[in-house]
């Protein structure tokens, strides 16, 4: 009985298989359409419209998806076998870039780049493969950060960079002869053959990449190839520059863009000098150091550092790429060839001009003939005549000052005043060169002071020791405030509601509106502007500074960022700084015209009675005399 209800049992199933599976000799597009079209998404949605224009659009869906044998299908279907039909290029495609087929599953598919059922001729717009359209393809792997980080691949961002280029912007006006990805990176022979620059086949191998170009710029590939660069690059030489040293890889832009490399703006500095001022390849090829640095202190090179594109640069005189020695009867810059190469700017210049005009030879312009004397003899005129002016006006100002000290005088600083004084100008004036040095290392000024061999060491130990006496100056005037002295001195230099209308005041009078001047008391509003800046900016600096002297102890405790924004303090509190005491503190107390030459208590502690009455004169009415002591001329206030 069991026996019998097993037996029927299967054949009831094998019944419901029978009339559900459908053979694969049934299978027609319109059984797969019955599933996958209006599907949603689940399964995949696929119709008759999609394939219309797609190079399969004649073939069924099992000449590809040659597994479905029976319907329903497992869900997992195999890759569909494009070799099957396109053999010769199966055995092609045995490699992209350092993936091999078969080997590493991040090498592209077929329909990763080709598309799956849409796959359209490559001279269709909307193909994938279309010039126009295959940055896109491409950059979906090669704009994958991700995906190139695990490759290894050292190129970033080539798709994005390519696109700023002549070649992609060409494409998309809508000329599609420009290069896209495939005309550089593959063989005209095997579009499949996608090779690393290591391999000797590859299209962008070293020792390849001037044929590449010339596919499309032959006339320029051969004089290239004809030049001494590409002598070099025939001979196996490495150093040698072809295409993409001069032009780059993907972000090739044209030679008018200010941004080329080899743009008039640019082409000297920065595409010839790296190498030519190079001493191991000029050491290599026997060739003098220093050509480009001559050439910027000639005409031609100041007028192009000033923005003129039509004077003469490198390419101008010993051209683009059939570049030659000067000793080749071929060469532009062959003496005999000269009065051509010179006469396609200078109009009707002779041969003997020509030939005798120094370009790079500047050594020559300056060690010999009446150029050189004469040269000498205006050093000496200058050095004579302008350092006898400044010695006169040297002793003027010193007679000036004389002057200023023999007037009638009262007391405006104590001498612990001016000695704390002298240690902060001191220390101030230390800090703001060694500081700006760090910043501005390529300035005369710096080179001129630090350029010596340790001298950046020498930098950093002048700084950091002028600021630790900076802070013991702070330190001392701290102390001073307690004393009898310090308390009336901070009581004085207070702010209050009368500076404020003294501002007010000033500015009135300065602009004419009244002609009554403000009467300051001992510290004037512009002294007491001056001096809290003083304090503030000495806490700001020394906190700052401190920080990044001890970065790698502080860095843990407040975070990366935050040392950043103490740098950016530093930086900007030091231009403050110093651009305060030059407008601010210099007018004050040496170009205000009833100072000048200057105010000499800084030095001496005491400035001229008259002076003092004109900038203070409420500072003499009771309750604001500090002390007033007559000593012969001399008063203290």
């Amino acid at each position: 009985m069991r026996n019998q209800h097993g037996l029927v049992l299967s054949s009831l199933l094998a019944a419901i298989v029978l009339f559900v599976a459908v053979p694969c000799g049934a299978i027609t597009d319109d059984t797969c359409t019955d599933c996958h079209q209006g599907s949603g998404g689940e399964p995949a949605e696929i119709s008759h419209a999609s394939l219309v224009g797609s190079v399969h659009e004649d073939l069924s869906c099992t000449d590809c998806h040659a597994d479905v044998t029976a319907i329903p299908h497992p869900a997992q279907l195999a890759m569909p076998d494009c070799g099957a039909c396109h053999d010769d290029v199966a055995a092609d495609y045995v490699q992209h870039g350092m993936g091999l087929v078969g080997k590493n599953p991040a090498v592209p598919t077929c329909a990763q780049c080709h598309g799956s059922h849409q796959i359209r001729p490559a001279i269709d717009p909307a193909s994938q493969v279309n010039a126009a359209n295959l940055p896109a393809t491409c950059g979906a792997c090669h704009e994958n950060q991700e995906f190139i980080a695990k490759q290894g691949i050292r190129f970033k961002h080539p798709v994005e960079v390519y696109q700023s280029g002549v070649h992609a912007q060409t494409i998309a006006g809508g000329d599609e002869v420009a290069a896209s990805c495939n005309d550089c990176h593959v063989k005209a022979s095997n579009h499949h053959a996608i090779l690393p620059p290591g391999d000797i086949e590859s299209t962008i191998n070293f020792f390849n990449i001037s044929a590449t170009c010339g596919t499309c710029h032959t006339t320029i590939q051969r004089e290239f190839d004809q030049g001494i660069h590409g002598q070099l690059v025939a001979r196996g030489d490495v150093s040698a520059p072809t295409c993409t040293h001069c032009h780059g890889e993907h972000g090739i832009l044209h030679t008018d863009d200010p941004r080329s490399r080899v743009s008039p703006y640019r082409v000297a500095e920065a595409t010839c000098t790296p190498c030519h001022d190079s001493a191991n390849l000029n050491e290599r090829f026997d060739v003098p150091t220093g050509k480009d640095w001559s050439r910027v202190d000639s005409y031609h090179g100041l007028k192009s550092r000033g923005g003129d594109k039509t004077v003469a640069n490198c390419s101008s005189c010993h051209g683009a790429h059939l570049i030659l020695p000067s000793k080749d009867p071929a060469s532009s810059v062959n003496p005999n060839n000269l009065v051509n190469t010179c006469g396609s700017c200078h109009t009707g210049i002779s041969a003997a001009t020509a030939m005798a005009t120094p370009i790079h030879d500047i050594d020559k312009l300056d060690t010999s003939g009446w150029p050189y004397w004469i040269k000498i003899a205006y050093k000496l005129l200058i050095l004579m005549v302008i350092g006898g002016m400044a010695g006169y006006c040297f002793l003027d100002y010193l007679r000036q000052v004389r002057n200023v000290l023999r007037k009638e005088q009262v007391r405006r600083m104590e001498t612990d005043e001016v000695l704390q004084h002298a240690l902060l100008a001191i220390t101030f004036t230390v800090l703001v060169i060694t500081g700006f040095s760090l910043r501005f290392y390529d300035a005369w000024w710096s080179k001129l002071i630090f350029s010596w061999e340790g001298g950046a060491a020498a930098r950093g130990l002048i700084h950091r020791s002028m600021a630790v006496l900076m802070i013991f100056g702070a330190l001392w005037h701290l102390g001073y405030l307690f004393t009898a002295k310090g308390r009336v001195f901070l009581k004085d230099i207070a702010p209050g509601l009368h500076d404020a209308q003294q501002a007010l005041g000033m500015f009135m009078y300065n602009l004419g509106r009244t002609n009554e001047h403000p009467h300051m008391r001992r510290f004037s509003f512009v002294e007491k502007a001056e001096y809290w800046a003083l304090i503030w900016g000495t806490v700001v600096m020394v906190m700052t500074g401190l920080a990044l002297w001890f970065e790698s102890s502080i860095v843990d405790l407040v975070g990366k960022q935050a040392m950043e924004v103490f740098l950016v303090i530093h930086y900007y509190e030091a231009w403050l700084a110093m651009l305060a005491i030059l407008v601010w503190h210099m007018y004050g107390v040496v170009f205000n015209p009833h100072v000048y030459p200057m105010n000499p208590s800084w030095l001496t502690g005491k400035m001229p009675r008259e002076m003092f009455e004109t900038e203070h004169p409420a500072a003499q009415s009771p309750g604001n005399v500090h002390k007033i002591k007559r000593l012969g001329k001399e008063r203290d206030v």
